[in-house]
């Protein structure tokens, strides 16, 4: 496995994978590994013939007041993660190297980015595209992976690729959960043990209303209701959204016959989690 900090070394590296008639699988990561970005890293080994993982904590999807100063930093323990999953390449490049000074060009995917996460972190997702257009201009992938827990984010690349024309294709993987459900997050770590038990309240909100919808409940605002009756059950937690809507648009649908997406974000003490889940389209008898 090989640490590269240099854009243009990386650039070079990718574009002598491509002339041998490799296949380059991405996956772009803040670090902090779990579990979650290890699965999306074996997704690419499987699929792929070099596997690149970049590790870049990206200081513009992050607002004035947010954790960007204390979000965790464990580089030594994701090599040796990434090593032990033969990772190829490990793309670790500062921020001076990611944002020259005078860069003054951003990627923003207009009308997906403020919604759901977006409303609640403005700009967030404008320093998202931006960087993710940067890595992929960079590595060249052939793939890039991602986790479907950032539901939101999953929309909005995909809505970038395809504007832009791109020519990667994007693979999101499913929510990889701690044994009573609670969707992995390098955020977890800021949690105490009491936090920790409190927010797998985000993820039982979801479970009561995959129960009603096994139950033929179809209407959105019944479905939410009742999420948000669980998520009371912890006030201590603090609700930022619980939205079901197009997984495409991310706009509110009514009804969810047609698959939707349910999504709620929360707060933690001062911790903000987010969870998910897809509903696939109902099939109706001829």
């Amino acid at each position: 496995m090989h640490i590269i900090t240099s854009s243009a070394e990386m650039a070079a590296l990718s574009k002598e994978a491509h002339t041998r008639g490799k296949r380059i699988g991405f996956v772009p990561t803040m670090g902090a590994l779990h579990a979650g970005h290890i699965s999306l890293v074996r997704a690419a080994r499987a699929r792929c013939d070099v596997v690149v993982t970049s590790i870049f904590v990206n200081p513009t999807q992050f607002g004035p007041n947010e954790d960007f100063a204390r979000y965790p930093r464990t580089f030594e323990a994701d090599c040796a993660l990434l090593e032990k999953e033969q990772t190829d390449y490990v793309f670790h490049p500062s921020v001076e190297e990611m944002y020259p000074k005078g860069a003054a060009t951003w990627v923003a995917v207009e009308g997906l980015s403020e919604k759901l996460d977006g409303r609640s972190r403005p700009g967030h997702f404008r320093g998202v595209t931006t960087v993710v257009a940067k890595l992929f201009n960079i590595v060249q992938p052939d793939l890039a992976f991602f986790g479907q827990k950032d539901a939101a984010q999953a929309a909005i690349i995909r809505k970038m690729v395809r504007d832009l024309d791109m020519d990667v294709e994007v693979v999101v993987c499913p929510i990889v959960r701690e044994a009573d459900g609670l969707a992995m997050s390098s955020r977890n770590a800021y949690l105490d043990a009491a936090q920790r038990r409190q927010a797998t309240i985000l993820n039982r909100s979801l479970m009561r209303m995959q129960m009603m919808m096994d139950r033929g409940e179809a209407r959105s605002a019944e479905l939410i209701a009742a999420g948000k009756q669980i998520i009371a059950e912890e006030p201590t937690v603090r609700l930022d959204y619980l939205e079901i809507v197009d997984p495409e648009t991310l706009d509110p649908v009514s009804e969810i016959s047609h698959g939707a997406l349910i999504a709620v974000a929360a707060y933690v003490g001062n911790t903000r989690l987010i969870d998910n889940m897809l509903v696939p389209g109902r099939k109706h008898a001829d």
